[in-house]
């Protein structure tokens, strides 16, 4: 498959034997024999000893591929880690619809993380915040002192920001350090310029600095996605409309708009965790970007244009990194990364984005039209029958039989396989 030849559209890329896709996506990504093995290898309990404590073996969670995607013009196939039915499916054929149009299109800021500094027990706040801005250079230079590979690429310290916070212990001055952490996530950088600061912020102000730490609100570092999604692949205007009367609930209602946010992290939280980044940061990080303007909305919006599609956008915070971390340590995260073919921390931000609005498409379109449990049904039932006790054969017999009642129950399951 030559470069010009390859794309992410695998026609029945579900029914293929596990042993093809790993083929298709080897050709794909250009794989060596080595990289193929990772596919069937687990965690060893050395690596995984270093990697946390009191270390008692590995869990595995299923991990696979979404198809169909194209994102600024580029092909690419998807690793997400997930235990959760029907996610990948959705993602794949949301980016089906997605690409008769063109895909994904992203704009991205530069990898600007915060860190804050607390000071505490200061007499004049305003004097004491004047006196940290008057020494602006000094702190900064201080700050990039700490790490000068980081300066060296072109990042570190850029700016600071100071507010003066109102508290129960009284007022309370917080400094933003702003660093540009490339294409690290960022946290140990960060984290190790606010400690150096801290007793220069003290002697500056004759304050007592007591947090000193990153923010995972990281709103200086902003991914956004959009696409179109064409009516007549969903179905026609009126499930387009049907659409975005669901949407419109999320927009306005707290309630909705969490499980609505739910399964934009479905897919976000898979390719997370695949390419060994932290999905709690970034949870963390869009769930309070949701609530910025004072009540949790939606991370999407959606509107009609003049030709009657779907217009899909995404936007939220994601700092994500390429380098260190569990990313440079897991086999399989290290996989993930070749598979996607990413060169920097913002790429892989576009590609996180691109996923979440595709998830977050393909909820909200079976909710307007089929309703998500018919969604799941299939796997659903097959989980369902393996529960039951069916091996083999019996799982796509009891199965079929649930879906065709829609009934996918426990004691079901067990009295048809009684019957087998």
């Amino acid at each position: 498959m030559s470069k010009d030849e390859k794309t992410s559209v695998v026609s029945g890329f579900y029914k293929l034997s596990v042993k093809k896709r790993i083929s298709f996506v080897k050709d794909f990504a250009d794989l060596s024999g080595e990289d193929e093995k990772v596919f069937s290898s687990h965690l060893n309990i050395e690596t995984a000893d270093r990697m946390i404590e009191n270390v008692l073996g590995t869990f595995e969670i299923p991990f696979g591929i979404a198809v169909n995607f194209v994102i600024n013009g580029k092909d690419y196939l998807i690793p997400m880690a997930t235990e959760e039915s029907s996610v990948i499916a959705a993602a794949s054929n949301a980016a089906k619809i997605a690409r008769i149009k063109g895909g994904f299109k992203t704009e991205i800021t530069d990898p600007l993380m915060i860190g804050q500094l607390q000071l505490l027990k200061v007499d004049d706040v305003v004097d004491a915040a004047k006196a940290i801005m008057d020494h602006k250079k000094q702190l900064l230079d201080l700050a990039n002192a700490q790490d000068k590979i980081l300066v060296s690429f072109g990042g570190g310290a850029k700016d600071l920001e100071v507010r003066i916070l109102d508290s129960p212990l009284g007022k309370m001055i917080v400094t933003h350090l702003i660093v540009d952490v490339r294409d690290a996530m960022g946290a140990n950088a960060v984290n190790t310029m606010c400690e150096a600061l801290a007793p220069m912020i003290e002697e500056l102000t004759g304050g007592h600095v007591r947090l000193k730490i990153l923010s995972n609100l990281a709103d200086k570092r902003i991914v956004k996605a959009r696409a179109v999604f064409d009516k007549e692949k969903m179905g026609g205007e009126s499930v387009v409309d049907a659409f975005l009367e669901s949407y419109t609930l999320a927009s306005i209602d707290p309630y909705r708009a969490a499980t609505h946010n739910k399964g934009i992290m479905n897919g976000i939280d898979a390719v997370i965790i695949a390419t060994g980044n932290d999905s709690r940061a970034i949870e963390a990080g869009a769930h309070a970007y949701a609530a910025r303007n004072g009540q949790y909305t939606s991370l999407t919006t959606y509107h009609k244009d003049k030709n009657g599609d779907l217009v899909g956008e995404i936007e939220l915070p994601m700092a994500v990194g390429i380098v260190g971390g569990a990313g440079n340590i897991h086999p399989k995260a290290i996989l993930c990364k070749k598979i996607l073919g990413i060169k920097s921390a913002q790429q892989l931000s576009e590609v996180v984005a691109s996923l979440g609005l595709a998830q977050n498409f393909a909820a909200v379109f079976a909710l307007s039209t089929v309703g998500i449990q018919k969604g799941h049904m299939g796997l659903h039932a097959k989980n369902i029958a393996v529960m039951a006790g069916a091996t083999g054969k019996q799982i796509d017999k009891v199965a079929g039989q649930l879906i065709k009642e829609e009934k996918i129950k426990l004691d079901r399951a067990k009295e048809i396989l009684k019957n087998i």
